[in-house]
């Protein structure tokens, strides 16, 4: 073989070896966003069971969970129980919004009436908010801060202790 040809694949391989190897060792959702500290953008969107609108501002003074999910989403299945009975727990003291991503209405309701819902859902039909928050998958979820600053993310399925681990960083 041909060393010229030898070195030239060496040159290639040799990063591209060294990136994965070192992204092997990094946990995907453990990722920092730059979303963090950082205002959460403001939405309104259509409530998917009644079709009124749900403002994000309108959640001012107190921490809120968005949650970015969707029905064709095996994680956010997992994902949902611990989401309602948390919101059924904490009552007013937190606002829960789910933001559809990229699923029907009548799917939405067809679930939502299988699985239970306390919280609103909305349509984020044109996926602006998603993309105003950064998402690049669901489930992702945001906790907002009470002064409207996005305080932690969580990608991937929401298990309970993950949920109130970053539930107290909301509400410092």
């Amino acid at each position: 073989m041909n060393r010229t040809v030898m070195l030239i694949g060496a040159v290639v391989a040799v990063p591209i070896v060294t990136v994965l190897a070192v992204s092997f060792d990094r946990d995907p959702h453990e990722i920092r966003t730059p979303m963090v500290g950082r205002p959460a953008p403001s939405f309104t969107l259509r409530d998917a069971s009644t079709d009124g609108a749900v403002a994000l501002a309108a959640s001012r003074g107190k921490p809120v969970v968005i949650n970015f999910w969707a029905t064709w989403c095996a994680p956010c299945v997992r994902e949902h129980a611990a989401l309602v009975a948390a919101a059924r727990a904490l009552g007013s003291d937190v606002q829960f919004i789910g933001v559809v991503y990229q699923d029907s209405q009548e799917q939405v309701r067809a679930f939502l009436d299988q699985r239970g819902r306390a919280y609103p859902m909305v349509l984020d039909e044109d996926a602006r908010t998603a993309i105003a928050y950064g998402v690049y998958g669901v489930p992702e979820t945001f906790f907002v801060d009470r002064t409207g600053a996005i305080a932690a993310k969580h990608t991937g399925a929401l298990t309970a202790d993950a949920l109130t681990r970053n539930l107290r960083v909301a509400a410092q």
